[in-house]
C-alpha cells in the first residue's frame, strides 16, 4: 500500500508567478504567502499517481522532461548536505545552524572553504575591525564560494554601534595582555605619534568626566577587569584588578558601588554616523543579514527597515537585534516583533546585569523568539579557551549543550573564528555537540511542548500557520523522514522551523537570495529550485531530481508544503504499488468571496 493524503490551502490574490516565468521579486521572508499546501506520500509512488484525476502529460512511471542542462544547474544544494544525505540519510543532518566571525585566521578563500565545509552557515563581518575594502574581499570570496561550490552561506554584517567602545591598541596589534597589578591609561586624546606604552584610547569625549575615583571599568563584558585610580585631564589612570586578554574595540562599561552606570550611554544614538557610512556599504555589497548593536527599543529597528526600503527597495536585507544590555532587556519584545531576528549577545549582557541572571536572559531571548518566529543567535565566549587551545573546557561543552537543546536557532564563534588558532577544531565541536545533543533529544523523545500562539496580522496567514502546525504533528506522527516545503519567499519554512519538527525540512525556493536567509532557520536545508505552479509536476521533478543524485530512496515517507494551490483538498487513498490509486474518500474545501464553504 502507498497511502497519499493531501491538504491543499489558498485565499484568492495575485498570482505571483507563472510556469514559464518566475517573479524576480520575492516578498518579505517573513510575510506569510495565502495560498498554502500540504501532502503526505512515499517517494516510491509514480509520479503520475500523485495526481487526481492522473496526469496526462507525464508518461507513468517516468521522469518529468527536462532541459539539457547539468542537474547542478537545475537543484542547488549544498554539496556537504549532499554527501551526507547520501551516506547516513535524513536524520543524520544537523539542525542547529553555526555563525562564524570572520578575522585574519579565516579570510582567506581556502579557509573560507575549511569552514563552510565544517557546517558554517552565515559569516558574519564585524564592522568593529578591519577597512571596507577588508570586508568587501571577504564577501566576494563568499558569493565565489557559493557559486563554485554550491554553498549557500549568507553574509552577515553587524555594526559598531553607539556604545562606549576602546580603540585600536598600540601599533595595530590583534591583542595586549592585562596582568595583574599593572596600571593602564584609558584616553580620549588622539596621538599623532606613537602612544605611551600602556595606554588605551575611548571613542567617548565624556569618558574621563564621567568615571570617578574608585569605579570599576569592565572590559569585553568583564574578561579584564580594571579600577580607576587617578583622573589626570583627558586621561584615566586604572589598575588591572581581574587580568586578562585585550581586544581591539572592544567594549566598555563603568559599575560604580555594584550598579551599572548608564545615564551617559542612554543619550547616545543607537546608530552613529559610522554606522550609516557601514549600512550603505552593506546594502551595496548586497549583504543579508544588518545587526544592529546596543539596540534599546523597536524604533532604531524600523527606522533602519525604513532606510533600507528608501535606499534599495529591491534588497531584502533582513535586520536582526542584538540584545545585549539592560534597555535591551527592558523593551525586548518590542525589539523582537519589530526585527528580522536577534542575537543573544552575552558577552556585553554580562557586563550590564549579574552573571547569574545572564542564562535566564537567554532562555528567555530564545523562547520569545521561537515564539514571535524569529530566528535566535546564541553568542559570547561559546568556546573561549579554543583561542589559545586545541580543545574546549568540560564547562563550554556543557554550555554549548544547553544552547542546542533549548533548540536555538544558531550558535556562533567570535573570537575563536576570527583570531583564534583552531577555527576548523572549534566549529568541530559546535557540530559533533549539536549532533549528538539533537540525536539524544529524538531518541529520549526530549522534544519541548510549546504551545504556539497566532503570530499573523490576518485570517489567511492564520491558515498559514494552521496548515505548517498540522504538517510538523503529522510527520512526528508518522516518523516522516523528511517535510518539503515549497516557497518563494520562505514564511512556510520559517514557519515550519518555528515548530520544530523531528524530521529535517527541505526549503525549496526560486532566488538565491532567499535561500541563503532560509540558512539562518533551525533545521531547514535550503534548495534553489525553479518551479511552477503545479504542485504534482514541481513533486515529480523534485523527486527525480534528488534520486539521481542520490539524495532519497524508495520508500523514503515524505510530507510536502507549498504556498502555490488554491484549494483545500483532503484524500484518503489506497492502492496497491505500480497501479493507479482510487481514492475511497474526497473532500474539498475553496475559500473564496462566497461564506458557505463547498463539500464533494
Amino acid at each position: 500500500m502507498s497511502p497519499s493524503v493531501c491538504f491543499n490551502l489558498v485565499t484568492p490574490s495575485k498570482v505571483l508567478y507563472s510556469p514559464t516565468k518566475i517573479s524576480s521579486k520575492p516578498s518579505s521572508l517573513f510575510n506569510t504567502s495565502s495560498r498554502v499546501t500540504i501532502s503526505a506520500f512515499h517517494s516510491d509512488v509514480k509520479p503520475n499517481s500523485l495526481s487526481y484525476p492522473p496526469r496526462k502529460d507525464i508518461p507513468f512511471g517516468e521522469p518529468p522532461v527536462l532541459p539539457s542542462v547539468s542537474l547542478d544547474s537545475l537543484l542547488e544544494v549544498d554539496v556537504v548536505i549532499e554527501s551526507e544525505l547520501k551516506e547516513n540519510g535524513f536524520r543524520s543532518t544537523r539542525r542547529t545552524k553555526f555563525v562564524c566571525t570572520m578575522g585574519p585566521s579565516t579570510c582567506g578563500y581556502d579557509e573560507l572553504e575549511a569552514l563552510a565545509i565544517g557546517g558554517m552557515n552565515v559569516a558574519r563581518l564585524n564592522m568593529c575591525h578591519n577597512s571596507s575594502a577588508w570586508h568587501k574581499m571577504v564577501i566576494e570570496r563568499v558569493r565565489r564560494l557559493n557559486e563554485e561550490k554550491g554553498f549557500a552561506v549568507a553574509v552577515m554584517m553587524d555594526v559598531q554601534g553607539s556604545e562606549i567602545h576602546m580603540g585600536d591598541l598600540d601599533g595595530g596589534a590583534s591583542s595586549a595582555k592585562a596582568e595583574d597589578g599593572d596600571v593602564w591609561t584609558f584616553s580620549v586624546r588622539s596621538f599623532d605619534s606613537t602612544r605611551p606604552e600602556r595606554t588605551i584610547s575611548v571613542n567617548y569625549d565624556g569618558f574621563a568626566e564621567d568615571v570617578q575615583i574608585g569605579d570599576e571599568l569592565l572590559v569585553d563584558g568583564g574578561m579584564v577587569r580594571f579600577q580607576v585610580i587617578e583622573k589626570v585631564g583627558p586621561d584615566v589612570k586604572c589598575l588591572c584588578t581581574d587580568p586578562g586578554l585585550l581586544l581591539p574595540r572592544a567594549n566598555l562599561a563603568i559599575w560604580r558601588n555594584g550598579s551599572l552606570i548608564r545615564e551617559r550611554n542612554g543619550m547616545l544614538p543607537t546608530i552613529t554616523s559610522k554606522d550609516w557610512l557601514d549600512i550603505d556599504f552593506g546594502i551595496t555589497a548586497g549583504v543579508d543579514f544588518i545587526a544592529l548593536s546596543f539596540v534599546k527599543s523597536a524604533e532604531p529597528i524600523e527606522q533602519l527597515k525604513r532606510y533600507i526600503a528608501a535606499q534599495s527597495p529591491k534588497s531584502n536585507v533582513a535586520v536582526i537585534a542584538k540584545i545585549e544590555s539592560v534597555d535591551s532587556l527592558k523593551n525586548l519584545e518590542e525589539i523582537i516583533e519589530a526585527s528580522d531576528g536577534a542575537v543573544v549577545a552575552r558577552g556585553d549582557m554580562g557586563a550590564q546585569i549579574p552573571l547569574e541572571q545572564v542564562p535566564f536572559a537567554q532562555e528567555r531571548i530564545v523562547t520569545l523568539c521561537r515564539l514571535l518566529n524569529k530566528p535566535v543567535i546564541v553568542a559570547s565566549q561559546l568556546l573561549e579557551s579554543m583561542i589559545e587551545y586545541p580543545t574546549p573546557t568540560r564547562a563550554e561543552v556543557a554550555d554549548v549543550s544547553e544552547a542546542v537543546r533549548q533548540q536555538a536557532d544558531a550558535l556562533m564563534l567570535s573570537g575563536e573564528s576570527a583570531m583564534g588558532q583552531y577555527p576548523e577544531k572549534a566549529l568541530g565541536v559546535l557540530r559533533s555537540v549539536s549532533l549528538r545533543i539533537e540525536r539524544w533529544q529524538r531518541e529520549e523523545k526530549r522534544r519541548e511542548s510549546m504551545e504556539l500562539p497566532y503570530i499573523s496580522p490576518s485570517r489567511s496567514d492564520d491558515i498559514s500557520e494552521e496548515i505548517c502546525i498540522a504538517a510538523a504533528n503529522m510527520a512526528n506522527r508518522l516518523q516522516a523522514d523528511a517535510l518539503f516545503v515549497y516557497t518563494v519567499n520562505g514564511c512556510m519554512g520559517s514557519l515550519l522551523s518555528r515548530c520544530r519538527p523531528d524530521c529535517p525540512i527541505f526549503a525549496f525556493t526560486t532566488t538565491s537570495s532567499v535561500r541563503r536567509r532560509l540558512n539562518l532557520h533551525w533545521g531547514l536545508i535550503p534548495f534553489r529550485l525553479n518551479f511552477s505552479d503545479d504542485m504534482d509536476h514541481n513533486l515529480s521533478r523534485t523527486f527525480w531530481l534528488l534520486k539521481v543524485r542520490g539524495m532519497i530512496k524508495s520508500g523514503d515517507l515524505i510530507v510536502a508544503l507549498s504556498d502555490m494551490l488554491q484549494s483545500v483538498q483532503v484524500h484518503e487513498e489506497d492502492g496497491q504499488m505500480g497501479d493507479k490509486l482510487t481514492s475511497r474518500n474526497k473532500y474539498m474545501v475553496h475559500q473564496s468571496n462566497k461564506t458557505e464553504p463547498h463539500m464533494l
